[in-house]
């Protein structure tokens, strides 16, 4: 009789222990997929095509959510001058030859001078120079960390009227307003804000 009560007792040890365990995997379950819920995808990345004023093609940029802050910007083109050319992101997305000027001014929603020199300055649009090659090609990655591509955000670049990209003639001096005494809009690339070119 003993014996047959301590096998009693570990029948109901065993049921009751494998009826907690069942309980407790759909909650892990839940909570697993309550997890992955919380991760947005990484955004990928948004193409645009570059165009001079003539309409030709020459090259593309590849904008996406930077891993650390801000975007990056991949920037590839050829038929370019060689050196240094200023680089930055313009408030409308709009590209109308011949010269550009329907980009409208430089992407500064702070409303903030012109220039990384500039103590008043800069402008979330304001870029490094990049530097095209002796056989006028470019590729290069520039980090923009005051603009995101979060479209509930005063800085995205995805606002109602997009953004664009506009490579000058010449190199920006990181301190004259309202451009950097850069020249003239010489390539355009633009980003509607439904993230196509």
């Amino acid at each position: 009789m003993h014996r047959l009560s301590k096998v009693l007792l570990a029948c109901v040890f065993v049921c009751v222990t494998s009826a907690c365990a069942q309980q407790k995997e759909p909650a892990q379950e839940k909570s697993e997929h309550e997890h992955a819920e919380t991760f947005e995808p990484l955004t990928q990345p948004i193409k645009v095509q570059l165009m001079k004023r003539d309409g030709k093609e020459t090259g593309f940029i590849e904008v996406s959510e930077s891993a650390s802050e801000g975007v990056d910007i991949r920037v590839s083109a050829h038929d370019l001058p060689p050196g240094l050319l200023a680089f930055h992101i313009h408030e409308t997305g709009r590209c109308k030859r011949p010269d550009f000027e329907s980009a409208g001014a430089h992407f500064n929603p702070a409303q903030k001078e012109h220039g990384f020199n500039n103590p008043k300055g800069h402008h979330a649009g304001d870029l490094p120079n990049i530097e095209v090659g002796a056989d006028g090609k470019v590729d290069v990655i520039v980090n923009a960390p005051d603009v995101t591509l979060h479209k509930n955000s005063k800085f995205s670049l995805l606002d109602q009227d997009g953004s664009a990209f506009i490579i000058h003639e010449k190199q920006d001096d990181d301190l004259t307003n309202p451009s950097g005494n850069s020249g003239d809009r010489m390539v355009c690339g633009a980003l509607s804000n439904d993230g196509k070119s």
